[in-house]
Formats: structure tokens, C-alpha cells, sequence
């Protein structure tokens, strides 16, 4: 992808679909770094959503308009592409269309959503898709994409309806963007938490949450990138450390979602998490803005939406279940040898390297898919079924963590016929 056509400057990781092509386009005219005030403002806001779940996903006309504001873009035309119509290749051109048909990434024939992109013109004539997205799927690796379509690819990307946005610089100088927090109240987090926990459909509650999550750690982790470099906080500040706890969380909610689809129970602590981070976003990105001048709440620009407030986890919400001195016991070396060998043909990875302490999600290509397929790979291969709470990244990233899950877990009704030897001994005869 060449520097005058997506800035190599965008962090392509801390946006989602639609937030990344603005910050290619605000990069290009207003200079590196100029993304990151897409997270000067922090919100929680929730609406209600589909299925009657409350969501924070805001309209893409929603999106762009807050940052047009942000990152001083000019919108010179806004239409909708009826079925059809032919959607033209121009400067500043940004279309959002139906990824189930966008050839270039993952979703393409497998999920129905909006996504960006922008559509330029080519040098010679045709058009030029420009899409910043970076992202792991269940189908496969979203990457940035720089590539030429002609007409008839074009027609099938975008068969209407589509937004077709044009944006240019706009006219007067930007002025310094001030950190915002627009974060709701205790009462509202809480029914917020409460309508996914008691949802009665868990299979479309934990998939929406799925996003939901995933959505509020890009934000919260955009939040701190900008307050870093506006000097505002440390790199090594709380902030981060939140940041990366909603991470954790996101990647525990796919994990309870995937089980879930199997009619395996899910881990109930994921609420009490939940309800955590939302009270820590309060105490976190509060406490980083006192005394900042300019700082402060924000008007509200997203309508809103019982489970108790989640007690004190510590600084570390998402540890693992069980830190007695039995969980820290050590673990028989044939079962260390078994899981290191299920983990490391997942990941395409050395086992002996895995045996030797490398982390998990230090091997390229570690994601929470592959998370989710080291763990079905062993509850199939060693007929148990791992203990719904005891599935947290904290458990899950390395060898002796996943062991001694495996000696937690309860037998599966194969595992529980006698005769049968249970994996949870191996070793320990």
C-alpha cells in the first residue's frame, strides 16, 4: 500500500471498519498522527439495539459526522446508492456497502454488515479501493488493502443500497481537540449489564455482546493512545492497563459465545467483569482528566438503554478463578507434553518452545480463534469438558495455565464410563 494512498502514520488496530478510512483520509490532509483524535472523546452511551439488547454502536451517519468534527473533514456531498446505480470513483470518495459482498475482506459471503472504504480513482482511469481495516475473523485475517477494481467487480461490490460520502479538508484551521468523557451513570451500566446477562436467547446475546465488548476495548484503548500523546498520562499509566483488561474481556466473551454455540455452559463471571470495567472506566479516564484544562463531560449524543455492581477484582479483573496454592501445584509432565502438542499444531508452532515457557500469544498468528480451537481440540481429544469461569486469557496463554485447567475440568459423559482413564490423571500414577 503506497504512503500517498493510505498513510503508513494510522494505527490500523485501535479502529473498527468505520472509523478507519476517516483516519486515512485525516492522516493524509492534516499530517501524522492527526488519527488519534478520533479518541479524544469517551463514551458509553448505550441505545437500544436489535433483539432488544442495548448496543454502543453508533449509525455510520452518526460516525461520520462526529468525526468530520474531530478530525476537520468537510462533507461536500452525502447520497444513498440505490440498487442499481453505479457509485463513482472520486478524491475523498468514502462508501460504506454490505461487506458480505466486498471481495477483499473476510466477511465477504459470510456476514451481512456495513463497511468502509474508500474509493479513489486509479492512476490511468478505474477505480481504486483504499481500506485501512485490520482485524481478525472467524473467516480469516482483515488486512490494509490497497487494489484496483474495474466495473463489473465494482457493480458486484456495491449493489445499493450503499452511503457514498465525499469529504475534503476543511476550510478553516483545525483547533486543538480537548479529551471528553460522555460515560453513563451507575443505574444505566447496570441494566445495561443486566440485559445480556438475562437475556433468554444466550446464543444472540453472547453474539452481540461479542461485538459490544470488542467495540468498548478499541474505544477505551483509542481513549488512552490519544491521552499518551497529548501528554496527558504515561504510556504505563492505569489507563493502558484498563485498556488491555477490556481486551481480555472481549476475548473471554468470543470464547463464552463459542461454547455456547456448542451447548456447553458460559462463564457467568463474564457480567460481574462487565459491570467492573464500565465502574473503572469512571475511576480510570476520570482520574486521567482531572485537572486537564478543557477536559471534561461531554453532551450526550447517543440515547441509553439488574445485576449488582461488580465488587473489587483488583487491578486485574480478568486473573484466573482459582490462585490457591492447589492451582499452583505442579503439573505432571506427560500432560504438559499432551497440551503442548494440541497448542503447538493449533499455532503451527515448536511444542518444545511451548514446553519451555514461550507465551502463546507470542507465536504469529495467535488470536482468540485460535484460542477457541486449542480448546475444543483438547476437550475432544482428552473427553472433558474445562470448567466455564476457568476460560480467561489468563488460563489460556500458556502451557501450565491450560494443564491445570485440564485438571479442573470435569469428564465428559465418555470420559465418565467406566474403564475409562481421565486425561486429569495422566501422569499422576
Amino acid at each position: 500500500m503506497g504512503a500517498d494512498v493510505a498513510p503508513g502514520t494510522v494505527d490500523w488496530q485501535l479502529f473498527d471498519c468505520l472509523q478507519v478510512n476517516l483516519a486515512v483520509l485525516a492522516d493524509r490532509w492534516h499530517g501524522a498522527g492527526t488519527h488519534l483524535d478520533l479518541g479524544a472523546l469517551l463514551r458509553f452511551s448505550p441505545a437500544p439495539g436489535p433483539g432488544g439488547l442495548p448496543t454502543v454502536e453508533c449509525s455510520a451517519e452518526k460516525q461520520l459526522t462526529d468525526a468530520a468534527r474531530a478530525l476537520g473533514l468537510a462533507v461536500l456531498d452525502r447520497r444513498t446508492i440505490q440498487p442499481g446505480e453505479t457509485v463513482e470513483p472520486a478524491a475523498g470518495r468514502y462508501v460504506v456497502a454490505d461487506a458480505y459482498h466486498l471481495p477483499w475482506v473476510p466477511y465477504f459471503g459470510q456476514r451481512h454488515m456495513g463497511h468502509s472504504f474508500l474509493l479513489e480513482r486509479a492512476e490511468g482511469g478505474g477505480a481504486l479501493v483504499v481500506d485501512g481495516y485490520h482485524n481478525e475473523t472467524p473467516w480469516g485475517s482483515a488486512r490494509p488493502v490497497s487494489r484496483p477494481l474495474s466495473r463489473a467487480e465494482l457493480a458486484a461490490a456495491v449493489p445499493g443500497p450503499a452511503l457514498a460520502v465525499t469529504l475534503a479538508p476543511a476550510g478553516a484551521p483545525r483547533a486543538p481537540v480537548r479529551a471528553q468523557t460522555d460515560l453513563a451513570d451507575e443505574e444505566i451500566a447496570d441494566r445495561y449489564v443486566a440485559a445480556y446477562a438475562e437475556h433468554p436467547d444466550r446464543l444472540a446475546a453472547l453474539d452481540r455482546l461479542t461485538l459490544e465488548t470488542w467495540l468498548l476495548a478499541r474505544s477505551r484503548k483509542l481513549h488512552a493512545r490519544f491521552l499518551q500523546a497529548r501528554g496527558v498520562i504515561a504510556d504505563d499509566s492505569a489507563a493502558a492497563a484498563h485498556a488491555t483488561a477490556w481486551e481480555s474481556l472481549a476475548e473471554s466473551v468470543y470464547l463464552g459465545y463459542r461454547r455456547a454455540e456448542r451447548g456447553r455452559p458460559e462463564p457467568r463471571e463474564l457480567y460481574t467483569r462487565l459491570a467492573h470495567q464500565l465502574q473503572r472506566d469512571h475511576e480510570v479516564f476520570g482520574s486521567a482528566l482531572v485537572g486537564v484544562p478543557g477536559s471534561g463531560p461531554a453532551d450526550r449524543a447517543c440515547a441509553s438503554g439488574s445485576v449488582p455492581v461488580a465488587e473489587d477484582l483488583g487491578s486485574d479483573p480478568a486473573r484466573a478463578p482459582e490462585q490457591s496454592g492447589a492451582c499452583r501445584a505442579p503439573v505432571p509432565a506427560p500432560l504438559r507434553v499432551r497440551v503442548a502438542a494440541a497448542a503447538g499444531a493449533v499455532l503451527k508452532a515448536d511444542p518444545a518452545d511451548l514446553l519451555d515457557g514461550r507465551p502463546l500469544a507470542d507465536v504469529p498468528g495467535f488470536t482468540s480463534f485460535r484460542v477457541v480451537e486449542i480448546v475444543e481440540r483438547l476437550e475432544r481429544e482428552l473427553s472433558l469438558e474445562f470448567v466455564a469461569d476457568d476460560l480467561v486469557p489468563e488460563n489460556l496463554h500458556h502451557v501450565d495455565g491450560i494443564c491445570r485447567m485440564v485438571l479442573r475440568a470435569l469428564p465428559t459423559e465418555a470420559a465418565a464410563q467406566p474403564g475409562h482413564r481421565s486425561v486429569a490423571r495422566i501422569g499422576g500414577n
